[in-house]
């Protein structure tokens, strides 16, 4: 089974490249399942019912969130009820929705799970408590191959996560900060990214037009962060390719807006 993970796909930009390379990338990669994370993919803030079709209509199976999930609330809720979308599992269970879903790939059971940090994030639960519970959850019904969406603020969160279910998941991706970083590794099994940056405009800050950022830094006033009206944007994803609930193969791929090559990095396998 291999699966592709795409993180925080923001704006209009991040949806354009996806629906014009997805589905390629999709089949000529051989990627079984596209899971998203697309907190941000509405105007930078949230996800609408329209957007979340656009984008399963371009390929992706099943998206995930984190802090950003109920901006559109009204839409969130819908979603959460009707579609393949996830919000992360450990918020308050009063919170409508659910972080986990468990797919059935080529005969073979995939659980995908949402979590969020704890460090400068919403109210929720203990994460990694509440991981060690999930885990032993699905082990008990025989479900081998599992994923996880870590959204988290720290680096550290997202190591703590990797080391206590290392051997135990196939693969833990972080999300959160649109910032990629160059750690992709496997150990005893496990792929492991802390954060697979975001899909969507790259020559700015964060896929944010960069005036208020910038005014906010040097004056302290804020301002309404904006999604820029063109843009040089990147489709990041990380692949694992599994079995019998172990990455056997990892790797991420980059796409950009306008340079012809995919450029892919292997996984250091530890």
């Amino acid at each position: 089974m291999k699966i592709g993970f795409i993180g925080d796909i923001v704006g209009r930009p991040g949806r354009k490249i996806i629906k014009q390379y997805l589905e390629n990338i999709k089949k000529e990669y051989e990627i079984d399942v596209i899971i998203a994370n697309a907190e941000n993919a509405s105007h930078g803030f949230g996800l609408t019912i329209k957007n979340c079709q656009e984008l399963l209509n371009c390929g992706i199976d099943i998206i995930t969130g984190g802090n950003h999930s109920f901006d559109k609330k009204k839409d969130m809720i819908t979603l959460l009820e009707t579609s393949n979308v996830l919000r992360p599992d450990n918020y308050p269970k009063t919170v409508p929705g659910s972080g986990i879903k468990v797919l059935n790939i080529k005969n073979e059971k995939l659980a995908v799970i949402n979590l969020m940090g704890q460090f400068s994030m919403p109210t929720v639960e203990n994460p990694f408590n509440w991981a060690i519970k999930l885990i032993q959850e699905l082990k008990e019904q025989n479900i081998k191959n599992i994923f996880i969406d870590f959204h988290g603020e720290a680096t550290s969160e997202k190591r703590i996560i990797f080391m206590m279910l290392k051997g135990l998941v196939s693969g833990i991706c972080g999300t959160h900060t649109h910032v990629s970083t160059d750690d992709l590794q496997v150990i005893e099994g496990t792929a492991y990214l802390t954060d697979i940056g975001l899909t969507g405009c790259r020559d700015n800050v964060i896929g944010m037009d960069s005036k208020i950022p910038i005014e906010k830094a040097t004056t302290g006033l804020g301002g309404h962060f904006s999604i820029p009206n063109s843009c040089k944007s990147i489709l990041q994803m990380m692949v694992i390719d599994m079995e019998d609930g172990k990455a056997v193969d990892c790797y991420k791929l980059k796409k950009y807006c306008d340079k012809p090559d995919i450029i892919k990095t292997e996984a250091i396998f530890d």
